[in-house]
């Protein structure tokens, strides 16, 4: 019996090392705002194709803008 192979698919690039970001600013609202669900949940590294570094930058800059009022933290 043969084993089926799926297609794997297309890796995906981080965003801000092909923009060449140094570092994730939490001002960038609209940069951020992709990177959250419809629900205010950041989204993993699996889904957003972000390199570990910019994850972690990233994340902290939505707490940060969170906090500033920047982002919502939940959308009703």
């Amino acid at each position: 019996m043969r084993k089926e192979r799926g297609r794997r698919p297309k890796k995906k690039v981080c965003g801000f090392c092909v923009d060449k970001v140094e570092h994730v600013d939490y001002k960038e609202a609209s940069r951020l705002r992709r990177y959250v669900t419809e629900r205010g949940k950041i989204l993993p590294r699996r889904i957003s194709g972000n390199c570990a570094k910019h994850q972690r930058q990233m994340t902290v800059a939505i707490k940060r803008a969170r906090n500033m009022a920047l982002l919502p933290y939940t959308i009703e």
